[in-house]
Formats: structure tokens, sequence, C-alpha cells
């Protein structure tokens, strides 16, 4: 039933993770009208000891869908190069109101896309922290800023959102070195929509040696798409329909030609699955920094770098024709060869596989829809730089299946699903030639029931993981591992006034990071909006 999907205000909690006893006070009995504030178990941003300088990028509350406009000018005292640049949003609501999507802008560059959590009566403060190093070109010189989180605020949504950013700059300088970013941070011009696809031209320098586009592709604005994951084929009867079923791929064109294919996240923002109580004290992953999907495009730079402006496209394969629900901003990464003033190459090989995407409909009393779906990739280009002939090789991988359960008025609603995105990227110069190999892992499985007395249940499990390692020459030179795994059980009446909702609830995140030298291992679990175990395991 579609309201089980599309109820994002709806209240919820019930009791399944066996989550460690409180070393305090016993957590109450069911939700209160306060609650703690949002936390993650991500870790903070590993900063240098040195010099640092603070700007204020926006201070501002959204009430509507005006944009706050303002002018960025960088720190004096802390030089133009440095080791880190850290975002901070730092943010309260309260009363009443949905969970909003945002973003934020300097010099056109989108810096972060968010979302928020949906707040207390009594309210509720929150922080988003980001490692934004890799936009220092962009942030050495003053530019114009744009920040929405869109929002209304009427007699029902009373909610306020309040936010301030403020970026820290780390200075280079004793031991500690300048970050290796890239040289510069450019934007499509000319961006726009073109039916369900965003597109852009792309002039990129003559001396461009490396380019990689990041694109914040998120399915949102209320409707289907923002669960594509559980829509169906026409034939099928559910609330939520999609020609070719569940199955969705972000692409990236270069002159109309493939060049990047990659699974998008199955991101669940904090009114999800029609249960907030899941989400109040713990998001989901990704839900306040949904993270860039990011494609190697410098097999293509013999290609792009003849001074002339190409013809980037940006595109969701499985979104019905004529059907929006996705936004897909886009930055392109420009690494210059600082001994050239031009480099000529040229694609050398362009395979694209046969997409794969099928799906089984069988009737019943619980009925089932099993989706799979998939798509290969490889495109090899080369350059001839200050350094002899490079050549790059990216080859893409990726895989999705599903199946989702229902019943006949959607009181079941379930889905496990499983999506893969493998990447190796090979660069080949004078030497021994160099292979990054990355193994993405995205899983989610949930379920929403509804029972006689209209009593609300969701249970989910969300994993996001991957593990990556580059190698020459048969020697490992470097390598990390990340897994980021929540589960909850929330229940509450649907229908009621607040005080008789009597919602109840358990969530728990474990963030795990390890790499050469270093180890992250962090669990936060919570019940009934308490905070009841925070603990580091490294």
């Amino acid at each position: 039933m579609r309201r089980l999907l599309l109820s994002l205000c709806a209240a919820a909690t019930g009791l399944l993770l066996g989550v460690s006893p409180a070393t305090a006070a016993a957590p109450p009995t069911e939700f209160g009208t306060d609650w703690h504030d949002p936390v993650t178990a991500a870790p903070p941003t590993a900063t240098p000891d040195t010099r640092s300088c603070k700007v204020t990028v926006a201070d501002t509350e959204f009430r509507d869908y005006t944009p706050y406009r303002s002018t960025y000018t960088p720190p004096k005292r802390c030089g133009d190069r440095w080791n880190k640049v850290v975002l901070r949003l730092e943010g309260a609501v309260g009363g009443r109101q949905f969970d909003r999507l945002g973003y934020l802008h300097i010099g056109g560059v989108e810096v972060l896309r968010t979302s928020t959590p949906e707040p207390s009566p009594k309210g509720i403060t929150w922080n988003v922290e980001k490692d934004v190093t890799r936009y220092a070109a962009t942030l050495r010189g003053e530019q114009p800023v744009e920040m929405l989180i869109g929002n209304t605020v009427d007699g029902t949504y009373t909610g306020v959102i309040k936010v301030k950013v403020t970026l820290t700059f780390y200075a280079a300088e004793g031991p500690v070195k300048a970050a290796s970013t890239p040289d510069k941070v450019l934007t499509l011009d000319g961006a726009h929509s073109v039916g369900a696809a965003y597109e852009g031209r792309l002039t990129t320098p003559r001396n461009s040696e490396k380019i990689v586009a990041e694109v914040y592709a998120t399915g949102s604005g209320g409707g289907c798409e923002e669960f594509w994951y559980l829509t169906v084929p026409d034939s099928a009867p559910y609330s939520c329909k999609a020609k070719d079923g569940p199955y969705r791929e972000v692409q990236v064109a270069v002159d109309g030609r493939l060049a990047g294919i990659a699974a998008p996240f199955p991101t669940v923002w904090t009114g999800g699955w029609s249960n907030p109580f899941l989400w109040y004290v713990i998001p989901g992953p990704r839900a306040f920094d949904v993270r860039p999907i990011e494609y190697d495009l410098t097999p293509f730079a013999g290609q792009l770098n003849d001074g002339k402006p190409h013809r980037i496209t940006v595109s969701v394969a499985g979104l019905p024709e004529g059907q929006s629900g996705w936004s897909t901003p886009t930055n392109i990464l420009v690494w210059q060869d600082a001994k050239s003033s031009g480099l000529t190459g040229a694609l050398t090989t362009h395979v694209a596989g046969d997409p794969r995407n099928t799906t089984a409909y069988e009737p019943g009393t619980e009925r089932h829809l099993r989706a799979d779906g998939g798509h290969s990739l490889t495109v090899a280009g080369y350059l001839d730089t200050s350094h002899g002939r490079v050549t790059t090789t990216v080859t893409r991988n990726i895989t999705g299946n599903s199946d989702h359960r229902w019943n006949e008025n959607e009181t079941t609603d379930a889905l496990q699903a499983r999506w893969n995105d493998d990447e190796a990227v090979t660069v080949a110069g004078r030497g021994p030639a160099a292979v990054t190999r990355t193994h993405r892992t995205y899983t989610m499985d949930g379920a929403t029931t509804v029972s006689a007395a209209d009593r609300l249940r969701t249970v989910m499990t969300m994993g996001d993981r991957s593990d990556s390692v580059t190698v020459r020459a048969g020697r490992r030179l470097d390598w990390s591992s990340f897994d980021d795994t929540y589960k909850g059980d929330a229940a509450y009446n649907q229908n009621v006034p607040r005080d008789q909702r009597h919602a109840t609830g358990v969530s728990r995140e474990r963030y795990r990071l390890d790499g050469p030298g270093s180890c992250y291992d962090r669990t936060l679990a919570t019940a009934q909006g308490e905070l009841t175990e925070d603990r580091q395991r490294c």
C-alpha cells in the first residue's frame, strides 16, 4: 500500500535487536515528546595540529523554497595551500516537520548534499562533518554561495530549519604538507534537464592528465522514485510502478557515448518506510552526507583535451520515460600536467556489455517480484604526457538483485536486495602498471507490516560496504576496508493523536574503517529515543 511508502511523518517502533544494557538509567518503555539528538557512528575527520582558520559560509533559516545566497571569501591567515579543509553543518529544528533535502554550492560546485532529521516537539540539534579538501581549487578564490533546504512552514508543519555552515582550514606548515588535490574543479556549462537526463557542456584544460566526474545522485521528491528499489512493472498489482521494474543505473556519457556506469546507493531518508521512529536518533547510512558516485573519465581525456566544449550527459537507466524523481548534480575534478601545455591521446577501447534486466512476478496470497539486473563497461585510452605515454583502462561491472514481497492491500511490504559495484582502474606507463580494484556492496533487508489494530512495524537492516586495494608488480601499495551497518525495529499506532501512538523502537549502527596503520570501529545503540550504547573497539 502506497501509504506505507510515502507517509513520511508517521511515528514508530518495536523491539528485536538485543541492544546492550545501558550503563545509566534504563530507557523509557516508549517514546516521549523528546529524544536524544541525532548521532552517527562515523569517525570525525582527522586533522593536523597546525594553524587553523574558520570561515562561516552560511548562517540562516529555511522556511520555504527560497535559496540562501551570499559570498564566500577565503581565509587570510592560513595561506592558500592547506593540508585539510573540513565542512561542518550545525542544524536545529523543533515542532512538526518532514525530512527535507538540501544542497550547498560554492562557486557552482556542489560541496554538500544532505537531508534533515525529523524533530521532536521540543526540538533537536544535529551536525554533519565532511572532508572537502578535494575542492581546494575552488576555495582559493572569492565565490558565490547558494544553499537550499526546501521547507514548508504552515499551521501543520511548524519546524523552521536553522543551519550554520563553516569551513575550517588547516595550514600546511613544517612537516605537514599540503594535500594533493585536483588542479581544477569544474561544473557543466549551461547544465539543464533533457527529459530525465541532466546535460551540460564541459571544456577541460588542454593539459588535463586525469579527469574524474562526481555525481550526487539521489532518488527523491516524495514520489515512487524515492523508493525506486520497490517499484514493479506495470503488469504487477502494486502502488508504485515503473515500466522495467526496480533496476536503476546511473550513467555518464561523453558526446553521446557511454563513459561510465554505477549502481546508486539505496538511501533511506529519515521519514522513510513510513516510520521516522526508526531514524530519530541514528539515521540510515549516508542520509546526512550523500556521497557522490565517482567515474574515472581519463580514457576520454584525449578527446576532451581539444579545447572545445563537449557534451556530458548524466542519466538514470530504468527511470520510466518522461518521469522525474532523480537529482544528479555533477562536478568534474581535473589534474593537469604542469610540464606540458597540451596533451594528445585517444580512446582505444570501448566495450559495453548488453544490459541485463529481468523481472518475474509471482501472484498469490503473498506476491513476489524477483528482479535481476546488471551491466558491464570497459573503456581505455592513452595520453602522451611529459613523462611518457600513459594508458588508463577502467572496467566496471554492476549487478542488482531483489525479492520484493507484499500482500493484496500492502499491509505487508518487504524487500531483500543486494547491489554490487565492482571497478578496476589500471594505469600503465613506463614502469609496471598500477591496478586499483574496488568492490562495493549495498544491502537492504526490510519489512513493514500493519496489524489488524492498525499498528505499523518496520524492521530494517542496511549495509554499506567497500573494499579497495592498489597493487603494482605484485606489491600492495594501498588498501582500505569500510563497513557501515544499520539495524532497526520500530512500531507505533497509526491514525491516532501523538499521545496515543505508544511508539517503541531500537536501533543500532556499527561503523568500521581499516587501512594501513589505522583502525576505527564504533557502535551506537538506542532504545525509545535514548542512546543506550556508545562503544569503540579501536
